[in-house]
């Protein structure tokens, strides 16, 4: 990854850590309600995630075939979701951003989880306050997939075991991500699992902790177990696939002049 978009993505993403994160550190009198900050955290996502695209195009060389390929994987994703979301958790599109991800390189992976679930939400009618911390989820979850280490030497069985890892660990840090950002509307239910605006960090986080076992771990088991399943099965394939177009999508063969 160049200069700008790492410069970019670390933009970005301090933008998501802030926008997930500042109730913790609220007091007991600040009106929280991400439907108040929402609108504005999605305004600001949108031109950065343009500002993504800028960058990569510039730091690595490919050109508006590769971003047509990221639209037709955004398709794609977004049309896998309905597939199996509201059933035990179970959603396609997790394995095809994990595969995504590790392909397109962590600048393209985080635009395409975000359009993803962007193009996902229209779909199926799920426009909320949710949607902007869905798509800074997702991006975060195709960015880190990336990242991942040897992405031009580990190829086969070890490759897969890799990316079926990841997703599995990376399953479960969406979902913890999403409840985040519900948890903290959600005041005086159980002491145990609620939060307490203007309580120590440590003793909020706890209870944070609470109330995922108590709320979606199942969820979260059966995205990650999917995900598990369908990159191993499927991945091989489809890496060949994502590589070919790739490579033809990229100025990656260098032009040279001989003299007669």
């Amino acid at each position: 990854m160049g200069p700008r978009g790492a410069a970019a993505l670390v933009l970005v993403s301090l933008v998501g850590i802030a926008a997930f994160g500042w109730p913790l550190l609220a007091d007991a009198q600040s009106g929280l309600s991400h439907s108040r900050d929402a609108p504005w955290l999605f305004a600001a996502l949108l031109p950065l995630l343009v500002g993504v695209v800028v960058a990569t195009l510039s730091d690595g060389g490919v050109d508006a075939k590769a971003v047509a390929m990221l639209g037709v994987l955004a398709a794609v994703g977004a049309a896998l979701r309905p597939l199996g979301a509201g059933t035990a958790g179970l959603e396609p599109m997790f394995f095809l951003m994990v595969l995504s991800g590790r392909v397109l390189g962590p600048g393209f992976g985080f635009v395409l989880g975000a359009v993803t679930m962007f193009a996902s939400a229209l779909l199926t009618g799920g426009v909320g306050p949710w949607m902007p911390f869905q798509m800074l989820a997702m991006g975060w979850f195709s960015l880190g997939a990336g990242l991942l280490p040897a992405p031009d030497r580990l190829r086969g069985r070890g490759e897969l075991a890799l990316l079926a890892a990841y997703g599995f660990a990376g399953s479960f840090a969406y979902g913890t991500a999403m409840n985040l950002q519900g948890w903290v509307l959600l005041q005086g239910m159980s002491s145990g699992i609620s939060f307490h605006p203007g309580d120590p960090l440590g003793s909020n986080l706890a209870r944070f902790l609470a109330y995922c076992a108590a709320t979606s771990l199942g969820w979260d088991l059966g995205r990650a177990a999917l995900t598990v399943v369908l990159t191993l099965a499927l991945g091989g394939t489809l890496l060949r696939a994502l590589r070919r177009a790739t490579r033809k999508a990229s100025f990656v063969a260098p032009t040279t002049f001989e003299s007669p």
